[in-house]
């Protein structure tokens, strides 16, 4: 059992939850409220905050990341290092890393956290971050809209399907309609184990090299098969997509923020929709970094990534404010539902907070299209700029986790980089088109 801390409780981590998954230079007033402070008003913590003048004691698995040099930069944080035994695997304030490499080896339970701790990823966050799991949350949810007659507000995820397990649903729209689907293993990253297919053969194919004929087992690999975006928005002829970064401090009452900063990142070749020359050349259609470096004309240097800001500035010049303004709001109500509808089936725990990347492609018609969200999002840089980003949101996603105890009073709209996207007590009208917008390290 870890030791209570300095006279605190060892009852304040809750139940017990399980394992997470299968798979600027504004003053401190400006800044923003103490997460603890905000949770203790609603009875879930009944703790004081660390005082300013004790260390902050953190550990980290994410070293080729900016994780550590951030963590390493906080005035009156230190690093707790070396071997990790029953008491040294809890001797920390907070953890920032990957949860499932730290159980693994650690041992770890939620259930033992002391009330001072905290940690950087929910219970259960595959829920909204394993791809089949999303998809099954938002068409749930999208059913109970669409008995309120509002359904079109989910309108924003591709046609999806689980494979094995829909195998024959999938089958019939696959016949009914003459369209192209993408197909991604839900366990896997970085582009691996993704193909498209337009004919019945390639599935036929596909379905025979999975264990015991592709029928649904403990040995065969789950798949999402989407419906493919064929009218993506091209900008200078090439796709893109969009990376968000969005943090979520409470799930229930539900507490998150975007923040102003992301990129898009550009395929290096100029589009044309899926043919049967073309369908197996996936640096032809998808954009993700680890198969754009592979293709022969990939230059990130020169132009296969862009700041959000130089996006929406972009696309002010050619569509307008109006339309750039709606499209952009319109992301930010894309995170929200999506995070709605999946906040009953995430663990709560007060001890918790979680830094998301979203993805995001635009069609023709301006409308953005959800295509999954990372729970463990790459903070590696890939040049200064990138750098620069990433250091940004993790420092400011620390500043509203607020370890310190720094801010009283009530949660600000702002903070850093980050700006409120929903909060209990926050009328929805409020929410704006923040992303894109100026930045403190800009």
């Amino acid at each position: 059992m870890p030791p209570a801390r300095r006279g605190e409780s060892r009852n304040g981590a809750g139940g017990a939850h399980g394992s997470i998954g299968p798979t600027g230079a504004e003053s401190d007033a400006q800044r923003g409220l103490g997460s603890q402070r905000w949770h203790s008003k609603r009875g879930m913590h009944s703790g004081e905050a660390p005082k300013r003048s004790m260390a902050i004691r953190y550990k980290t698995n994410m070293r080729a990341t900016v994780v550590p040099g951030v963590l390493q930069r906080r005035a009156g944080w230190v690093e707790v290092t070396g071997p990790t035994g029953e008491q040294e695997r809890f001797d920390w304030d907070l953890f920032w890393g990957d949860i499932n490499t730290f159980i693994k080896e650690t041992g770890f339970l939620h259930a033992k956290m002391s009330a001072h701790q905290r940690i950087n990823h929910f219970p259960r966050n595959y829920e909204l971050c394993r791809k089949d799991l999303m998809a099954t949350n938002l068409k749930k949810a999208k059913r109970k809209l669409e008995r309120e007659g509002r359904g079109g507000e989910l309108d924003f995820f591709p046609p999806t399907f689980s494979l094995p397990s829909d195998w024959g649903i999938f089958m019939e729209k696959f016949r009914a309609e003459d369209a192209v689907w993408i197909a991604k293993p839900v366990g896997r990253a970085q582009g691996r184990g993704i193909f498209l297919v337009s004919k019945i053969s390639q599935l036929k194919d596909f379905k025979k090299k999975q264990p015991g004929g592709g029928k649904e087992n403990e040995n065969v690999e789950s798949y999402v098969v989407q419906k493919y975006i064929e009218r993506p928005l091209l900008i200078g002829s090439r796709k893109f997509d969009i990376r968000l970064y969005v943090l979520v401090l409470s799930f229930r009452p539900l507490l998150a923020y975007t923040h102003r900063g992301g990129f898009c990142r550009f395929t290096s070749c100029a589009y044309n929709a899926p043919q049967k020359e073309n369908i197996s050349n996936l640096g032809a259609h998808l954009t993700n970094h680890a198969i754009q470096r592979k293709t022969e004309d990939f230059h990130c240097e020169t132009g296969n990534k862009w700041p959000i800001r130089a996006l929406k500035l972009f696309m002010i010049s050619k569509y307008g404010k109006d339309r750039t303004e709606n499209l952009f709001m319109e992301m930010e109500r894309v995170i929200l539902r999506s995070l709605q509808a999946v906040q009953d089936a995430v663990v709560q725990d007060w001890h918790c907070f979680e830094l998301y990347g979203y993805d995001v492609m635009v069609d023709s018609d301006l409308r953005p299209q959800l295509i999954e969200v990372n729970a463990q999002p790459s903070l590696s840089a890939s040049d200064p700029e990138d750098r620069r980003l990433k250091a940004a949101v993790v420092r400011d996603a620390l500043d509203l986790v607020d370890m310190e105890g720094h801010f009283r009073g009530q949660l600000p709209d702002r903070a850093g980089g980050f700006d409120i996207l929903v909060r209990d007590d926050l009328p929805p009208q409020r929410v704006a088109a923040n992303i894109g917008t100026a930045c403190p390290f800009e």
